[in-house]
This record gives C-alpha cells, structure tokens and sequence, in this order.
C-alpha cells in the first residue's frame, strides 16, 4: 500500500476510534486518553521542559508523568518533555529551555502549559504563535524557586499547580493524541533490554516484569533513575519513533546548532510493552493531528495502559 495512502487510512481510523471514546466520555467514563488509565475528568494539560544532563538527574517529578518525550537536542544529547495531567507532583526539574521540537510535538495536545526556562530569541515568534500557555520564571515566577544545593542551570524547579494557576484556567484538559490501549497484542519479540541511540546519547530500557514497567537507565549501561521517592522511574508502554531531523535556527553556546525532530509525515516504530517489542510505522498529517501507531496488519498497535515514553531517535543515528 502507497505510505500516502497509509496516513489517510490511519486518519480514519484513529477518527473512527475517537468517535466511540468519546460516546463512552459522554456515558461518564473517566479514562484518560494519554494512559489509558482512570483519571480527573477535565483535568489540564501541563508540560514541563526538563533537563536530561547527568548533572540534572536524578529528575524531581518526572515519575508522575503521563507522557514522557526524549528529544534529540544541541550536540547529540536529549532532552525531556515531561506531559502531566492524571497526576500532579509538588516539584518538577530540573526546568530548562524549550525548543522548537516542542511546539511541534503538543500540537496534538489542544492548548497546553509548557513550562520552560527560557528559550532562543530566535524561537519567540513561534512560542507566540503557538496554541499553547508558555509559563516561564517572567511569567509565573511564584511557580519557579532555586535549589540551593545544585549549581546553575540545573537548580530551576517548578510547583506545577502553581504553573496552573499561573496559566488562569486558558489550559484545556486531555485529548485524543492518537494512543491506543488493550490488552497484550498476539505476536512481538521477546525483549528484556533495549539500549536506543541519539547522536552521542544513550538510554537504555529494562524489562521490570514485578513491576510491570520499563525501567528508564539514561546512560545505556547505567542504573536505573531513582524517582523522588526512591523507585526506580519506568513506563508501560515505550515507543521508539524513528523521525528526520533539520537543523532550527538555534544554537548553543558553543555555536552547536540544535536539531528540530519532524513528527510530521510517517516513518518506522517500535512498541514495547509487557517484555515485547512490536514493529510499528507512525503517521501524523499535521501537527493538530494525533499520531496513528500501526502494526503491520495496519490495525493500531495497542500500548499498556499506564505511563507511556516517546522516544524521538533520529534515523541518521
């Protein structure tokens, strides 16, 4: 089948299955549309642009995220856009500047918060364009404090019910983002252990059956993030999305040119969920659009319900 042919089909799909959880909303349920899982009905949509170095981790908060995004950023490293919603933690850090990736990738989100630290002036005309809440220290700076324990600029944290109601209630809650949830699909590979590439990044993923979640290890070989409470942070449901990259208008310090990730248009996946992994393609027409994860019976591929990681590999490595 044509790929051209593929993103419509995969549209009226994710149109059609929309329809029917949307006729179960109306009949009161109350599972949310990023996990799958019960959650506050109309609760908002808060993103939190967080740092990735290993000066930054361990994170604060990220545990409690409903979607995690691993961007490719500046010199081959990454990048978190941690999404809340079903579940808000007093903290979340360390914050740092947004990208132009971000825009792009909560274009399917409604009208979101996105909390940031700052950004690329180059960056502003589309910040301001965009239908999102931008939340920064300027903007909500009850919301921002510093650790005084950590060393600039990895010691910006924020309280997101303070980014909230710093937003004024223009936030719109949870969406159909395209994620399908059911039970285990038939099929997949046996996988314990994925290790994943960005440039020179690595993060590694291990299969916790106990817990029911893949364990997040941020240097490959590493141990895995401990959560502010102490377990170890994990997903569900862990989709590997294959995207290009261009290069944006930003640089680093250092004059390093941060690469934009395309989530627009189709390319290769993968899914891993319940110590499996499933061949997918992703496809998504525009950035208002939900992202359509099929496998190869072009039916979509069914994520665990839970916290779900997104991991945004460039196909150049």
């Amino acid at each position: 089948m044509p790929r051209g042919l593929l993103v419509v089909l995969a549209t009226v799909v994710l149109a059609a299955l929309a329809a029917m959880a949307a006729g179960c909303a109306g009949a009161g349920a109350r599972t949310s549309p990023l996990t799958g899982t019960p959650a506050p009905a109309g609760a908002p949509v808060l993103a939190v642009k967080v740092d990735n170095s290993p000066a930054g981790r361990p994170w604060t908060g990220v545990e409690d995220a409903d979607v995690v995004y691993v961007e490719p950023v500046e010199g081959g490293t990454t990048r978190l856009l941690a999404v809340f919603s079903s579940r808000l933690p007093p903290s979340v850090g360390p914050v740092r500047s947004a990208r132009e990736s971000d825009v792009t990738v909560l274009g399917a989100y409604g009208r979101p918060g996105l909390a940031f630290s700052g950004s690329a002036p180059e960056l502003a005309g589309t910040l301001a364009g965009a239908s999102l809440v931008p939340l920064t220290p300027q903007s909500a700076g009850a919301a921002f404090r510093r650790d005084g324990a950590r060393r600039a600029p990895v010691n910006l944290y924020a309280d997101p019910a303070e980014l909230l109601s710093a937003a004024g209630g223009g936030v719109s809650p949870p969406r159909d983002i395209g994620f399908r949830f059911g039970a285990t699909p038939s099929g997949g590979e046996v996988v314990r252990h994925r290790d994943v590439t960005f440039g020179t990044a690595e993060l590694g993923l291990t299969w916790d059956a106990v817990r029911g979640r893949w364990l997040v290890e941020p240097g490959g070989g590493d141990a895995a993030v401990p959560a502010t409470g102490g377990e170890p942070i994990g997903a569900a449901t862990v989709l590997v999305q294959r995207v290009t990259t261009r290069p944006s208008a930003i640089r680093d310090a250092a004059g390093a040119v941060s690469p934009y990730a395309v989530t627009t248009g189709e390319g290769e996946a993968e899914v891993l969920r319940d110590g499996r992994a499933y061949p997918a393609r992703w496809s998504r027409p525009t950035p208002a659009d939900p992202t359509a994860v099929l496998g190869a019976d072009r039916l979509p591929v069914a994520f665990a319900p839970g916290p779900v990681w997104v991991l945004l590999v460039p196909t150049d490595g």
